[in-house]
């Protein structure tokens, strides 16, 4: 007598688990561009001109390290003093996205700070000295030319802005800056009206503000999953 059996084998000691096709990866590498908003106003401004790279890397999900390097030249007019000020800045800090992205987007609303350094000189192009005898005293003007250099300027500053991608890995940006200056030096014959990177001081105050509009592109070097 024959018998036959017939035994079915299951793997339960090896459970077949599957992937989360849901998981986001998020894209970590270097986004470089330059602030389009000086380009413009050097064309459009007789009295400025101007240039600055921008950079950014991601450190996690939602923190950037990022910086600027710029050169600027501006010519100021008052009543009694035309200036021409030139030079270079470098700025660095880190950025903050206050945005939760959905799914595989990719913008911010970022917040963060910056320290900045710049380098610079005055020329100053002609002055008038100011009589208290507007009446009679003749005003005196001078078309000197004379140059102040070595000059150098710190402060610290907040930055709040928005990143939109608009294509894959290309970026359109806007910031506002709040800026504090921490020391500078100046000629002695008047007070620095304008620091490259920094912007109008406002009589001496010590407070600055500029603004940004910026176009970037990020090279993406690898992918991490999103935290």
């Amino acid at each position: 007598m024959l018998f036959s059996v017939s035994v079915n084998a299951q793997n339960d000691s090896i459970p077949n688990v599957a992937e989360d096709s849901t998981k986001i990866k998020l894209k970590y590498g270097l986004r470089f561009g330059g602030d389009v908003g000086k380009l413009i106003r050097t064309v459009v401004d007789d009295e400025y001109s101007g240039f600055e790279v921008i950079a950014d890397y991601r450190l996690k999900n939602r923190l950037y390290i990022a910086g600027e390097l710029g050169i600027e030249e501006k010519t100021t007019t008052t009543d009694y003093l035309d200036i021409t000020t030139n030079g270079t800045y470098l700025k660095g800090g880190i950025d903050y996205n206050l945005y939760q992205n959905w799914l595989d987007m990719d913008n911010m609303i970022f917040t963060g700070f910056r320290i900045g350094a710049s380098t610079f000189s005055h020329t100053r192009n002609s002055f008038q000295v100011y009589s208290t005898d507007q009446y009679w005293a003749p005003q005196f003007t001078s078309n000197d030319g004379t140059k102040f250099s070595d000059l150098t300027a710190f402060w610290v500053e907040l930055i709040i802005g928005l990143k939109a991608e608009l294509f894959n890995n290309l970026y359109l940006g806007l910031n506002v800056q709040l800026k504090g200056l921490a020391s500078e030096t100046e000629p002695s014959e008047f007070e620095n009206i304008y620091i490259p990177g920094f912007g109008k001081t406002f009589d001496s105050s010590g407070i600055g503000v500029g603004y940004g509009y910026t176009i970037s592109y990020r090279i993406p070097l690898y992918k991490k999953d999103k935290e």
